[in-house]
């Protein structure tokens, strides 16, 4: 009996990468991914949004809602209000277009804000709406505030 050697296309080496970052965002004891766990709580510090897309689109399947794809539009409009937020402490309306914002201020990590977004319920469903298909995400460091680090995501159609 021969052996042939298997080899893994690009697609499902993402769809195991997509699982395993999954597991490890929800799993106690699991290793998370550097570009979620990079703190931001300082100067010059850059979120991974294609990892946090990842995460994002993960639990919006589990919930059985479509995959959002990154919008580089929204980012500038969730930078520009996080960067607003972060400077008056006085939490943004939600933007002409979009269908959904979701704020948080404190947490220093991606994967502390999903984690929060995630276990609260009116987060929760508001981040798998279904009638949502393109993503915005911004965050922002003011060393001077109590919270220091503020998060907004922006959904839209």
């Amino acid at each position: 009996m021969s052996l042939k050697p298997s080899f893994v296309s690009l697609p499902r080496l993402l769809a195991a990468s997509v699982v395993a970052l999954a597991l490890g965002a929800c799993s106690p004891g699991m290793t998370l991914s550097p570009g979620l766990t990079q703190p931001m709580n300082r100067q010059g510090a850059e979120v991974n949004r294609v990892e946090a897309l990842f995460l994002l689109n993960d639990y919006r399947r589990q919930q059985g809602a479509p995959a959002v794809r990154g919008d580089s539009v929204l980012d500038g409009i969730a930078q520009t209000l996080a960067s607003n937020y972060a400077k008056t402490g006085a939490q943004p309306s939600l933007p002409p277009g979009a269908t959904v914002m979701r704020l948080s201020a404190g947490y220093t990590t991606f994967a502390e804000v999903f984690s929060g977004w995630r276990n609260a319920p009116p987060d929760a469903a508001a981040i798998a709406d279904v009638t949502t298909s393109r993503a915005g995400l911004g965050v922002a460091y003011d060393p001077t505030s109590s919270l220091g680090v503020y998060w907004v995501l922006v959904l839209a159609q």
